[in-house]
């Protein structure tokens, strides 16, 4: 955590799924994040089932009356495409939880984005969880929020392989349009992609005491843990859940448990099998391609290529156990 005892002003944009409501979770009981606000955007789900969702985890936890606006129901160019195979039905593992009694804004999301930035007597950290649709039409339609941004830390992308395609991580190829926008904003950023995304695991004996807990917000923790598979190459403690989307609120908190590297990257935009691609450009020096037309137009962003798993996982328990 920065020097600074603070807490960091900082705001997610999420499609409220399972991951992204363990980052809920988090960013709802440590201290050291001021959550100012939650915007939400098609992806898991439907934007309507997300605000649903995002207000059940909100209540769920305990958290104070966090601001909650509906964005995008779409991407810029493309018809929006589900990840209920993963999230379940409703989107957030179908554990039948009771409906919220909190209500979402009575503003957009861009609107609400654009308010809370600028509102903050500190510059906030953007912790988008989701595509990157809201992002983009806040950074086009009012471009001064930026002055009042630290940094955007950013759940998406993949220097290795993807998911949604071979090559393409679900966040980045829903909207990669919207992502290239992102890449432009002119501040600070940093990528928690797939290469870190999906190490960070809870162990299984873990995930069990939290399920047992009576407190509802660490219960849900439990059940959400449970329900999200470990990683891919993880087959020693079948019980074990990721903490996916949370790893990026983490890595806000503790910077220095990811390992991360200023590379220039840039989003595959053509149709075919690369759609969605974060090119992330790991040579010592400039190719042909460069020599020959004299530039390197890709934006700089800090890629995490690494991670302390054990370190974030710890961070992860001690905070969602905090009631």
């Amino acid at each position: 955590m920065p020097n600074d005892d603070r807490p960091i002003p900082v705001i997610i944009d999420c499609d409220t799924g399972v991951d992204d409501a363990l980052a809920l979770l988090f960013a709802v009981r440590h201290p050291g994040l001021d959550l100012r606000a939650v915007t939400c955007v098609a992806g898991n789900t439907d934007v309507d089932g997300v605000v649903l969702n995002t207000l059940t985890v909100l209540e769920q936890a305990g958290a104070p009356e966090v601001p909650v606006a509906r964005g995008a129901d779409r991407p810029l160019i493309e018809f929006s495409r589900s990840a209920r195979h993963v999230h379940g039905e409703d989107g957030m593992g179908d554990l039948g939880l009771p409906a919220p009694r909190r209500r979402p804004a009575d503003v957009d999301a861009v609107t609400l984005l654009r308010r809370e930035i600028l509102a903050s007597p500190r510059p906030v950290t953007l912790i988008p969880t989701a595509p990157l649709t809201n992002i983009a039409l806040l950074l086009r339609t009012h471009p001064e929020v930026t002055r009042n941004i630290e940094r955007i830390v950013f759940m998406g992308g993949a220097v290795a392989c993807g998911n949604a395609t071979p090559v393409a991580e679900f966040n980045v190829w829903h909207d990669p349009e919207a992502a290239a926008i992102l890449l432009t904003a002119g501040v600070p950023i940093t990528m928690y992609g797939l290469d870190v995304f999906q190490r960070v695991v809870v162990p299984g004996t873990d995930v069990r005491r939290l399920r047992e807990n009576p407190e509802p917000g660490t219960r849900l923790a439990g059940e959400l843990l449970a329900h999200r598979p470990s990683a891919p190459d993880i087959t020693t403690d079948p019980e074990a859940g990721g903490i996916g989307d949370a790893g990026a609120v983490c890595a806000v908190v503790d910077p220095g448990g990811i390992t991360t590297r200023l590379l220039p990257v840039e989003v595959s935009l053509a149709p075919g099998p690369t759609r969605g691609q974060t090119l992330v450009d790991r040579r010592p020096r400039p190719g042909e391609s460069e020599l020959h037309t004299g530039t390197r137009e890709q934006a700089l962003v800090d890629v995490a290529l690494d991670v302390d798993v054990e370190r974030f996982a710890k961070l992860y328990l001690s905070t969602v156990e905090r009631a």
